[in-house]
């Protein structure tokens, strides 16, 4: 299936004569209302989670409405205690950003018949990264998650594919994370820095890519992609923090990099009936079988230990 068509972002500041709810004003954008329960209006930089929000003069309403072939479903992978797990495609952010209101957050709502101010993702995929998520239901499942957190019994199986030499094949990237001169982007040993901790083994070597099983402790802003590049092997695909967009086959072959090379594989909380695993999405798979690595590495890149 196709990916679905955006239409233009349209953009209204409120005046006197335009109402007192978002509702109103979107009536007055010829918007249908729905576009709040996809996650695609704004008011200035605040994503709006009920068409009854109301409106100040001055204020700026935006909406980026779907139009055509809507994305397929998203794969659920459980319910259960006041927890959903689902499967989030590359290509889509966790939740709606400044610029385009689509979101994974707006599709799990959508495919459960919630509105997605009822789900609060307990971690975000960057929208170039694909795999398991959890979203809390309710404050007893977000309390026990974070306790769950804090007590180390959060666990989390990211694998990758990365470019460059590792100066020990496994171990601990424990390198503050702060902000950088981009405010979008970080940094390792950045402005004000935070304690961060990522635990890695090198599962395979191939000439021009490396195989990582990767379990962040931490979860910082683009942890695992900004410890990878400080450590001297970038992932494939993330230009952001010097990876590579294009590598060459055993043959000589140039391959284009499709996306970030990361993969959330499963995510476990013990004590629980919280565990989802997802499989290796199929444009990672043929990217490392293009470059000769042998498909039965992810295997074990998902069940060895990490360090």
């Amino acid at each position: 299936m196709s990916a679905p068509r955006r239409a233009r972002t349209l953009r209204w500041i409120v005046g006197a004569a335009d109402g007192a709810t978002v509702a109103d004003v979107l009536a007055r954008m010829k918007v249908d209302a729905a576009e709040v329960t996809r996650g695609n209006v704004f008011v200035g930089r605040r994503r709006v989670v009920a068409a009854t929000e109301p409106v100040r003069i001055g204020d700026e309403v935006r909406a980026t409405p779907d139009r055509g072939e809507a994305r397929p479903p998203p794969r659920v992978l459980f319910e259960r205690r006041g927890v959903v797990a689902a499967l989030k495609p590359a290509g889509v952010p966790t939740i709606p950003d400044a610029q385009r209101g689509e979101s994974f957050v707006a599709d799990v709502a959508r495919a459960l018949g919630r509105p997605p101010s009822a789900l609060h993702p307990t971690s975000r995929l960057d929208r170039a990264v694909s795999g398991v998520v959890f979203f809390a239901l309710d404050d007893a499942a977000r309390a026990a998650l974070s306790a769950a957190r804090e007590e180390g019994r959060y666990h989390r199986r990211y694998v990758a594919l990365a470019r460059g030499a590792l100066a020990s094949p496994r171990g601990t990237w424990d390198a503050p994370i702060g902000r950088a001169r981009d405010p979008r982007h970080r940094a390792a040993r950045g402005v004000d820095a935070a304690p961060a901790q990522t635990h890695y083994v090198q599962i395979a070597n191939m000439q021009d890519a490396l195989m990582l099983a990767v379990a962040p402790v931490t979860g910082r802003t683009h942890q695992i992609r900004v410890h990878a590049s400080d450590a001297g092997a970038p992932l494939l695909g993330d230009a952001t923090y010097g990876g590579p967009a294009r590598v060459v086959s055993p043959r000589g072959a140039a391959v284009t990099v499709p996306r970030i090379a990361l993969h959330c594989a499963w995510v476990h909380v013990d004590g629980t009936p919280w565990a989802a695993e997802a499989e290796i999405p199929g444009d990672l798979d043929e990217l490392w079988a293009s470059l000769g690595g042998d498909r039965a590495m992810w295997k074990v890149a998902t069940a060895c230990p990490v360090p």
